[in-house]
């Protein structure tokens, strides 16, 4: 009897582990599946998120749109944070008080910009060098860069030095091994202007094939991102076959577009044959508008962007201070490029930027020369129309940057 209830209670003890067993198993399956069916919505959700994405660059021109006041999402980042600021843009700084130049959102007009994400873009950019080559609206976009993505990282992990004579700036983000750089070089192809500090000379001259001893300090790079347009404005360059300096080379005055064309057509010929197609992206900045002459948007003649507070309206505004036919120049240097092989993303910041007149610095910058009385008297005469305030402007091209990077 005693041995009957032995074999009942070991068949019940049997029973109960069997069905905790089971429980465990079934709740094991339960939570699997429910796993796997998160895992596959989450999958979905960020494939469709990616398509969506993608199909922006696809199916809308975010160049074609309009600027919408938003002061809740901006600034993206405020001047007096980001540690690496230029006194030339900085004009809260510099006593501007009119701070809504920092409040305007680009809308394209069918589509939205993706949300700018700096810890994204940097994980994007680990042990990689993203290096912006150009003049000084170049410069302005890479330090907008720079306060972009910089305030997401402990002072400790962020650096900054300049090599090669000034011409190279380099910040880097040492948890992810990436830099953002800018090189120095206003007209692509050698000249006389190529000194980072002092290269306002008088008679400018150009080496149109020489590109080498720009181009060295960017072969490797991953992402490059160009301008040249601001230097060239001048009805005729001085074209140098030679070296500086050598009295043996040839000289001679041509007409201004003609040598921007063999100056893109050396660079052109160099990105063909040296970047790895396999790992660098390409990306060419349009010229950047300049606000000088107010008779051309309504304002009174012999002013210019000094006091301006409110955008141009007029949609396809276009200013004389930009040159068409060198934006055609562009369009068929890539277009060739393309044909080689080699695709080279255009940046068409050119028709977005002339609507904003009042987002220039005008006097509020650091004047790197003592003012004269006359300038003082009349303060419009000496108001920068040509660069950038930041937060601002170049902001937007940053983010046109990153929705191409990302997505086109």
């Amino acid at each position: 009897m005693a041995k009957a209830h032995q074999i009942v209670l070991s068949t019940s003890t049997w029973g109960i582990r069997n069905t905790f067993q089971s429980l465990i198993a079934i709740l094991t399956t339960i939570l699997v599946v429910s796993a796997i069916y998160v895992a596959q919505e989450g999958g979905q959700w960020s494939q469709k998120s990616s398509t969506y994405a993608e199909s922006i660059i696809s199916k809308c021109n975010l160049f074609n749109g309009k600027w919408v006041f938003d002061n809740n999402s901006y600034p993206l980042y405020k001047e007096k944070h980001c540690t690496y600021m230029s006194d030339q843009l900085a004009c809260e700084k510099f006593g501007r008080k009119d701070l809504s130049y920092q409040n305007w959102k680009w809308k394209p007009h069918q589509c939205d910009l993706p949300r700018f994400n700096a810890t994204a873009l940097l994980e994007r950019l680990r042990n990689k060098r993203l290096v912006f080559v150009g003049d000084s609206l170049n410069r302005g976009q890479w330090v907008s860069m720079v306060c972009l993505v910089e305030s997401s990282l402990p002072p400790t992990l962020k650096s900054m030095r300049t090599i090669a004579n000034g011409s190279l700036s380099i910040f880097k983000a040492k948890e992810y091994n990436a830099t953002i750089e800018f090189y120095w070089a206003p007209l692509l192809v050698e000249s006389n202007s190529d000194d980072p500090v002092n290269h306002k000379v008088p008679d400018r001259t150009v080496r149109i094939n020489a590109i080498e001893k720009h181009a060295r300090y960017w072969t490797d790079a991953d992402i490059l991102v160009f301008n040249t347009f601001l230097w060239w404005r001048r009805r005729a360059m001085n074209v140098l076959w030679g070296s500086f300096g050598d009295p043996d080379g040839i000289k001679k005055r041509i007409e201004m577009v003609r040598v921007y064309e063999m100056a893109l057509k050396t660079w052109s010929d160099w990105v063909e044959i040296h970047v790895n197609r396999s790992k660098t992206r390409l990306f060419f900045v349009t010229m950047s508008p300049t606000h000088q002459r107010a008779h051309e948007w309504g304002g009174v003649r012999g002013n210019n962007c000094y006091k301006e507070t409110d955008l141009i309206t007029k949609e396809g505004y276009w200013g004389n201070g930009s040159v068409p036919k060198m934006m055609r120049v562009v369009e068929n240097v890539l277009e060739d490029l393309k044909g080689r092989g080699l695709n080279v993303q255009m940046l068409n910041i050119t028709q977005l930027s002339e609507y904003r007149k009042e987002g220039h610095p005008s006097i509020y910058r650091k004047q790197w020369e003592a003012l004269t009385e006359e300038e003082i008297s009349n303060p419009k005469t000496y108001a920068d129309c040509i660069h950038w305030c930041l937060p601002g402007v170049p902001d937007t091209w940053n983010e046109l940057l990153y929705a191409y990077y990302f997505y086109g």
